[in-house]
């Protein structure tokens, strides 16, 4: 899988086979867009050519200038040089193994003839070898330890052919290729950074990812529990008012007509929300934007509309009204609907609603008469369910139960102080 910043390139490419065309997700793609690695392996593999060549045209340029020595560019001579720098094109691949042969080509070389300069293959070979070390304590002694060696057997080396000990020789190559060493395992340690910053760039930019996956998911459990609240009261509504209609037919033409104008209203109200919240959920939850559902300041409509549904419905506040956090005003609402919704369905035609606004919380209460036994008195229907759920998901909590012949909700929700 590799991502292409090339316009018009598609985003994710698989190769399944060597083909000229890729396929992807069904489709297929000239395979131009998948040549960024290939290119860069090239690219790399031309470098190492031209660093190979131009370290061969400097061993033999160092040889002729000795040539006054007693130096010859015969064919062995040649042949040495080429198997002390040529060996360069293969150093990404394997740089030890291309070191150990330089140096021992090196070595050999400079013991039938003398270069006026340092090992110019070896030297290159021993950049790679310190950069690709890797971060394993035990491979770069075992790296260092091979490095010790062969600057040994070039020494040993240099110091037949001069028969002496090459102690200047010696002093040079300590600081040539100390130096060296360094210089490569300050490259390998940058490039072990940026790889480190990239690798916490991806897993910053997945985790974005799946906080974002996670909010959208939460965003359709909360479009999913107000279609819910809103389909529900709006039948139930719509419901009452059906049967109000049909009972004045024949001798209250007004009030049927206001019931049946009741119904429409709802029915247009509601669909336009739900067409609303089905909208967003086809799409991406996390982008869409719906229409806030309406807080507390539209309980007087929701509680005249309950009246007009014939449910008695007395509401009293108690504290000094506030403007409330937005998901709390708004679950407050959902869940005084619910519970007016679940007193006209199953109650016996009343319901008291108290809304108290404490110093750190807002408490809800909803009691009405059991209307028939049939009526669920163990607060487990999934109305209840669902408020209990949306109390719970503000930090607080929510009761709901029968006694003594009274069905009774009680929401407390934690509310920062003023």
């Amino acid at each position: 899988m590799a991502k292409l910043g090339r316009p018009g390139a598609p985003e994710h490419l698989t190769a399944s086979d060597p083909g000229i065309l890729l396929r992807v997700e069904g489709r297929r793609f000239p395979r131009r867009y998948a040549r960024p690695e290939v290119a860069q392996n090239r690219t790399n593999l031309l470098l190492d050519v031209g660093l190979a060549a131009a370290a061969f045209g400097l061993t033999l340029a160092l040889i002729a200038v000795e040539d006054s020595h007693s130096n010859q560019l015969d064919a062995p001579t040649i042949a040495l040089a080429a198997l002390a720098s040529l060996p360069l094109i293969a150093r990404r691949r394997a740089p030890l193994s291309v070191f150990v042969f330089t140096t021992c080509a090196s070595a050999a070389l400079f013991a039938v003839a003398t270069p006026a300069g340092p090992p110019v293959g070896p030297t290159i070979a021993l950049y790679g070898v310190a950069a690709g070390v890797g971060e394993s304590r035990v491979g770069q002694r075992a790296a260092l330890a091979v490095v010790v060696g062969m600057l040994t057997v070039h020494l040993a080396a240099v110091g037949l052919s001069e028969d002496s000990f090459p102690a200047a020789g010696l002093v040079f190559a300590v600081v040539l290729w100390g130096g060296v060493w360094l210089a490569g395992e300050r490259s390998r340690l940058r490039a072990e950074r940026l790889k480190a910053l990239e690798e916490r760039a991806l897993r910053a930019e997945r985790e974005a990812e799946r906080e974002r996956r996670l909010a959208a998911a939460e965003e359709r459990m909360r479009i999913a529990r107000d279609l819910h609240d809103s389909a529900g009261h709006a039948i139930n509504v719509i419901l009452v008012h059906a049967g109000l209609g049909r009972l004045r037919t024949e001798h209250d033409a007004a009030g049927a007509r206001e019931a049946l104008e009741t119904i429409e209203e709802v029915a247009r109200e509601t669909a336009g929300e739900i067409d609303q919240l089905v909208g967003v959920l086809r799409e991406d939850a996390a982008s869409g934007e719906v229409e806030p559902p309406p807080g507390l300041a539209a309980v007087e409509e929701l509680i005249a509309r309950h009246r007009a549904a014939g449910l008695d419905v007395s509401a009293t506040v108690e504290g000094q009204r506030r403007p409330l956090p937005t998901n709390v005003d708004r679950g407050a609402y959902r869940i005084l609907q619910e519970a007016l919704t679940n007193a006209a369905r199953h109650g016996n035609g009343s319901a008291e609603v108290l809304v108290s606004f404490g110093p750190a919380a807002l408490e809800l209460t909803v009691t009405n008469p059991i209307g028939t036994p049939a009526a669920r008195q163990d607060g487990a229907g999934h109305g209840v369910v669902g408020m209990r759920e949306r109390a719970d998901l503000l930090g607080g909590s929510l009761d709901a139960a029968a006694q003594a012949g009274r069905f009774r909700v009680h929401a407390w929700l934690p509310v920062a102080p003023e």
